[in-house]
């Protein structure tokens, strides 16, 4: 491996999701302001990408884009430079209601490429589906962020790449720890790392771990060369006893798991120009 300190960590943070509450933690940012509120925090604190979905009233998953357009709008006003990466997640919509957003061009939105098991039901990910988003996100000059749950979608993320539906440089984020999908194996992990090397060389890889398996997964990826994701959608806690305050403290775990394998934080110039997005005028 290279030298850890040449290697910028972007950190994404996760800032609402579709699953947790305010009863599962009073921090977790729903209505519009709290989450440009909780962002502003989090980008103070390290973060470079918010990584955003919209949340009803009643605290009910949406996919409404005015909703995203209210966000992105205060998005850009009080974090210049974040790049704001816009949810297309199946919990929050169903078939290509879960695009709707995306005429909004936001710099980047996430594309799971295949499905899989979750807690109680089937992640539906149809080929047709995929093929759909992929089209729309090449439309409106969206950067996809593969979300990896299995082996497969990895392969299927480099074959997307190679014949132009995914263009560009691939960024892909190795999702571990939901329930009766893949679980949290440093084996896998180090084998998702070489095939994605092995399959796409020019490709950025990030990770992301659920409930108290976030910190395990940030450390992993900062210390392999990678980027990291954080953030209330994916854990509430800083341990067993102790809610999560805020995302900007997620965030800061993993500035300090930066400054422990001595690798700079990426700032948002630097994630732009891995991730091949434009940088703002």
């Amino acid at each position: 491996m290279s030298n850890l300190s040449e290697k910028p960590c972007i950190i994404c943070v996760a800032i609402t999701g579709s699953l947790p509450t305010k009863a599962n933690n009073p921090a977790v940012p729903i209505s519009v302001n709290e989450q440009i509120e909780s962002t502003q925090e989090a980008f103070e604190a390290g973060a470079t990408i918010c990584h955003a979905h919209v949340r009803n009233d009643d605290q009910t998953p949406s996919s409404d884009p005015e909703k995203f357009a209210r966000l992105k709008e205060g998005l850009l006003k009080h974090c210049p430079g974040m790049i704001i990466q816009f949810s297309t997640g199946g919990r929050s919509g169903a078939g290509q209601t879960r695009g709707g957003m995306l005429p909004l061009s936001p710099d980047m939105a996430s594309l799971s490429v295949g499905s899989n098991n979750f807690p109680t039901r089937v992640y539906e990910n149809p080929p047709d589906l995929v093929d759909w988003l992929a089209s729309e996100m090449r439309t409106y000059n969206v950067k996809p962020e593969v979300e990896a749950f299995d082996l497969s979608h990895i392969h299927q993320a480099a074959a997307m790449n190679r014949d132009g539906r995914i263009p560009g440089k691939l960024y892909v984020q190795f999702v571990m720890g939901v329930k009766n999908a893949m679980p949290v194996d440093r084996d896998v992990f180090d084998y998702y790392i070489k095939t994605v090397e092995r399959l796409v060389p020019d490709a950025q890889w990030c990770a992301a771990g659920i409930g108290r398996d976030q910190i395990t997964l940030n450390e992993w990826a900062v210390s392999s060369g990678g980027h990291a994701r954080t953030g209330l959608e994916d854990n509430v806690r800083i341990d067993k006893d102790t809610l999560a305050p805020s995302n900007a403290a997620l965030v800061k775990r993993v500035t300090e798991l930066c400054d422990k394998y001595e690798r700079p934080v990426a700032t948002w110039q630097q994630a732009r120009a891995l991730l091949e997005l434009k940088q703002p005028s």
